[in-house]
Order: C-alpha cells, then sequence, then structure tokens
C-alpha cells in the first residue's frame, strides 16, 4: 500500500513463498480447492509435522486480488534487500541472500502453477493458457546498508508465533505446539481449533475451520455424555 501510494520502501525479504492470485482464468484457491488440497491431513503431507511450521504464502486481495511481485516492484523504484540482520551506526545491515529469497518464492508460485496445469489437463478442462513466468528483475549483488537517516517509519511486518505458556497443563511437545489429535488435547477437556495445519491445509482457513469444529463438538458430546452416563451408575450405587 505505501508503494503503491508513492513513498519509497525499503523491503527486508525473507524467505516466505508466493502464489499467484489468479490462473488460467481462476482464483488460484478456487483451483487448489478443486484439487482437494484443503483437504490434505497433515499425516498425508510429504512433509508430516514440519508442515505446520512452514510460512504461510504472500499474496493479497487488494483491489478484488492480485500477485505480490517484488521484482516488478524493485522495476517501480522499491528498494528490495535480504533478510535483516543487525542494527549498527545508524545503519540496517541485511544478510546476502535476497537473489536466493526471491528465486525460493518463484519457485513455490511455479510449482503450484504447474500442478494446476496437471490437474488442468487430467481432467480435460479447457482453460486460456499463460506464458511461463520470467523473472523481469534480478539483484545485481549485496545491497548497501540502509541508512536510517533516510528512513521516516519502520514497519515490522514478521508474523506472530504462537503462545500457549498461559496454559498450565502438561499439554505441549519440547517446542511449545499442543499435543493434540484433531484439536483434541492429550489432556482431557482441554480443545484447539484454528491453528494452521491443526488436521488439513484448511484448518486455519474459514472455510475449513467449521469441520474441525464439527469433529470436536461430536467428540465433547459422547464424553459428556458417557460422564453423565457415568454419574447416573455412581448415583444408582450409592443408593
Amino acid at each position: 500500500d505505501l508503494h503503491l501510494a508513492g513513498r519509497q520502501v525499503h523491503l527486508c525479504v525473507g524467505s516466505a513463498p508466493r502464489v499467484a492470485r489468479f490462473y488460467r482464468g481462476r482464483d488460484v484457491v478456487d483451483w487448489l480447492e478443486d484439487m482437494g488440497h484443503y483437504r490434505l491431513t497433515v499425516e498425508d503431507h510429504p512433509q508430516g509435522e514440519e508442515a505446520r511450521r512452514k510460512t504461510n504464502h504472500y499474496v493479497t486481495g487488494r483491489d478484488g486480488g492480485r500477485d505480490i511481485d517484488l521484482r516488478a516492484f524493485a522495476l517501480q523504484g522499491m528498494r528490495l534487500h535480504g533478510r535483516l540482520l543487525a542494527y549498527a551506526d545508524g545503519k540496517l545491515h541485511t544478510a546476502d541472500d535476497l537473489r536466493a529469497n526471491l528465486d525460493g518464492a518463484d519457485a513455490t508460485a511455479q510449482k503450484i502453477k504447474d500442478s494446476i496445469d496437471a490437474w488442468i489437463a487430467r481432467q480435460g478442462i479447457d482453460a486460456p493458457v499463460e506464458a511461463r513466468y520470467q523473472a523481469p528483475w534480478q539483484p545485481d549483488g549485496p545491497t548497501e546498508p540502509i541508512d536510517l537517516a533516510a528512513i521516516s517509519a519502520i514497519i515490522w511486518a514478521v508474523g506472530f508465533h504462537t503462545d500457549f505458556s498461559w496454559i498450565e497443563v502438561p499439554a505441549f511437545d519440547e517446542k511449545g505446539y499442543p499435543r493434540h489429535q484433531r484439536g483434541v488435547s492429550v489432556e482431557a477437556g482441554l480443545y484447539f481449533l484454528g491453528l494452521p495445519w491443526l488436521w488439513t491445509w484448511g484448518s486455519g482457513r474459514f472455510e475449513g475451520v467449521g469441520d474441525d469444529a464439527l469433529w470436536q463438538a461430536e467428540i465433547i458430546a459422547r464424553r459428556a455424555g458417557h460422564i453423565a452416563a457415568q454419574e447416573a451408575v455412581d448415583a444408582n450405587s450409592a443408593e
């Protein structure tokens, strides 16, 4: 938004992947939904539990949705840098990983497009063909440190980590992640909902969280019924 508003922007680029907003006539999310990706469980994911720790793809819904192509932004005047490392002597120092991070993001976007192409071919779908992405810009070497004297504002856009330290029960692994089965904790009566890859890729999305909620509701109802039945048995025994 700042870039489109005409501000001079310096962006430190991390290793987050990217994805196209639209491809071959449709929103990419619609293609992935049809392909069953949002129903893929973490158990069936090739990377297993590591999928839960992956950074999400960057994309935007601004103006009805568009690609975020940082290389195109660079051609328009945005200053791209590698991952931020440190501050010293009035300057921000960055890693020499800008090219690798851009290439990695593009590779992920292309992999998703290739999977959509394969799906279209298998299903015999008539969809417009798009040219393969060609990088319009490449960094020409390590970037210079950013002089903060020329910077009027800093925005931290680094995302969030989960923090369950306030839940004082032994329900978490050594990395602080809940030990659960589709959100049902190893500790009776404790449940989790809406976490990325709680059960499927769709678990952390509005359209998928409801499936996990219904599943958990059935577990809770069965447990409540069991407890009620046991209490009735105990009451009868006491008589």
